[in-house]
């Protein structure tokens, strides 16, 4: 996450931060863990990075910047809300752009059965850095409705949006609760 986002906004100043991550730092997380099983002390550093909000802090601290974050998670439509959050920053401050960063790792194996139907246990994980800026040469539309009747997507959300992204056009992820169409 911190690599896409530090390519995307390198040099960009006074910008907000939008991170999101369905699942945020588990494999810390099960590392400390493991430690309270083994009756182990706790190492500050992990408990530091396992936090939902670590990555934003780091980000913040590499760059010297005291810009506002969020940090958001929403289940498999983790993206579209962070889309939408970061929109509306945008919307209400139009001279000041938004860095969403979006990250995911398949859950640790001690949660896998907890993991949604299109997530890969396999994959390496996806980062995805998107810089909003309301003069940007670039638009699109991103929509979301109940879902009705329609099967559910064979792939993450992230995939579905980066496919657009590379494609240039139209998308449409169907998760449990919404579909949401990229344009």
């Amino acid at each position: 996450m911190l690599h896409v986002a530090r390519a995307c906004a390198e040099d960009v100043r006074d910008l907000r931060l939008v991170f999101a991550s369905q699942h945020g730092e588990l494999g810390y997380t099960i590392a400390l863990l493991r430690s309270l099983a083994a009756a182990e002390p706790l190492s500050p550093t992990l408990f530091s990075l396992s936090v939902h909000n670590s990555a934003p802090g780091l980000f913040s601290t590499l760059r010297a910047d005291r810009a506002e974050s969020t940090a958001l998670a929403a289940g498999e439509e983790t993206l579209g809300h962070a889309l939408l959050e970061a929109y509306c920053q945008l919307h209400a401050d139009p001279g000041r752009p938004v860095l969403i960063v979006y990250g995911d790792r398949p859950l640790p194996a001690e949660y896998r059965e907890f993991a949604p139907e299109s997530e890969d246990p396999h994959a390496d994980g996806v980062a995805l850095a998107v810089l909003l800026r309301s003069e940007a040469s670039r638009h699109a539309l991103v929509s979301a409705q109940a879902v009705g009747e329609a099967a559910p997507s064979g792939e993450t959300q992230a995939e579905s949006f980066i496919g657009y992204l590379e494609q240039g056009r139209p998308g449409r992820w169907i998760g449990r609760a919404k579909s949401w169409s990229w344009h």
